[in-house]
């Protein structure tokens, strides 16, 4: 090789590297602020970090993730969605109604993306589905659509049922609102329902007493982060008191609940990567409008209906996506 094209090509390989150097320095590392209702570690949370994998983004590398924990105390989310907001994050991720609320409380302009909220429309957090205005958006979990089918599906199991009780989390604004379409569904079915609302401050031997002391023939249990953490709890004290319940997601069914009905938070929680890329990539929240879930699960627990002396109609069997033995 000739000396001249030799220096050429050292040369033009050296000026490369600088460029190379300050490429790789110039790729966008997003920080992702997580405000979660309890405490560590979050099958969830990690849901979303694998979604945003499949669509290219590694943490440690373009992503960073800063989860706040309020362990389950309400008294916490101002300060943890202020705390998110002074590290001026890219966006800010929120599971739950009380989070969504605290994080657009905190901030009108880092993007917010919300999952598990039953009515963004009725508790204020976005303007309509379709255009949600400002700077949230995210997945409803269209919980109060789907009450009337869950009691007629009691109805399949127990036809005679007249008198249901609810437990629900009365400290969550969604919650109260999901609550009232609840027993609506519930009156239009000739079914009266037995209120009862549960917190951190209340001793659930106690409410399901209420239950027992209220006659009610079966349960239903709305989710959320609070009612969720303590599944197996429910659960348990249920199956104590011979009581048949119906549930809003799987996840109950499968720590032993008789039947639930309702769609897969897994699989809302991978849409939830998608919210996130989108907005890596430019998209305002005020653009994307909120996504409601367009499958639901039945999944029905037969060694519960054995316990409870309680035979499953063959068409309800049918209908399943799953049955547990």
């Amino acid at each position: 090789m000739r000396r001249r094209e030799f220096i050429a090509l050292v040369g033009g390989s050296v000026a490369g590297w600088p460029l190379a150097a300050r490429a790789q320095k110039r790729r966008k590392v997003w920080r992702v602020g997580a405000l979660q209702p309890g405490a560590p570690p979050d099958p969830l949370l990690e849901t979303i970090k694998d979604g945003l994998r499949d669509l290219g983004h590694v943490e440690g590398r373009d992503l960073v993730f800063e989860p706040r924990w309020a362990e389950g105390k309400h008294d916490r989310l101002a300060g943890l969605a202020a705390e998110l907001v002074g590290l001026k994050v890219d966006v800010i991720y929120a599971f739950s109604t009380p989070l969504a609320l605290a994080a657009r409380q905190a901030t009108s302009t880092i993007p917010i993306v919300f999952s598990g909220v039953g009515d963004p429309v009725g508790t204020g957090l976005v303007a309509n589905l379709a255009h949600p205005g400002g700077n949230v958006t995210g997945l409803s979990v269209l919980a109060t659509e789907l009450s009337g089918k869950r009691f007629e599906m009691l109805r399949e199991i127990i036809p005679a049922v007249s008198r249901v009780a609810m437990l629900w989390n009365n400290t969550n604004p969604s919650m109260v609102l999901r609550a009232n379409e609840t027993q609506d569904a519930a009156a239009k079915l000739g079914v009266t329902i037995h209120s009862i609302g549960v917190h951190d401050l209340i001793d659930f031997e106690d409410a399901f007493k209420a239950v027992t002391d209220g006659r009610a023939a079966a349960l239903i249990i709305l989710a959320d982060p609070f009612t969720m953490a303590r599944r197996e709890q429910l659960v348990e004290l249920a199956a104590k008191r011979s009581l048949p319940a119906i549930y809003e997601i799987r996840e109950f069914a499968e720590a032993g609940g008789l039947i639930s009905y309702g769609p897969s938070v897994p699989a809302m929680q991978r849409r939830v990567a998608v919210y996130l890329d989108k907005i890596f990539k430019g998209a305002k929240p005020s653009d994307l409008p909120v996504e409601q879930p367009t499958k639901f699960q039945l999944v029905i627990n037969l060694k519960t209906a054995r316990s409870l002396g309680l035979e499953i109609p063959p068409s309800l069997l049918a209908r399943a996506d799953e049955v547990i033995e």
